[in-house]
């Protein structure tokens, strides 16, 4: 489907041409947006975890016994 515009009665113009929207292609678009969006919650949630165990491990006062 087109833009025309009609002046005066032999005078057409173009102005471009609506292309109809790829469905296929921007519905692999939402798929991997939502993909990267999981993937980086799941990374932050596995660094967050890891960060918590680390803590945990080291025993509370283990740095000021060994420089005294």
């Amino acid at each position: 489907m087109s833009r025309t515009y009609h002046h005066g009665d032999r005078n057409i113009r173009v102005r471009g041409i609506r292309r109809p929207t790829d469905l296929k292609r921007l519905a692999r678009t939402l798929i991997e947006l939502e993909y990267q969006q999981a993937q980086a919650e799941a990374e932050a949630e596995a660094e967050a975890k890891h960060q918590k165990q680390a803590k945990a491990k080291r025993p509370k006062g283990q740095n000021r016994e060994a420089s005294a």
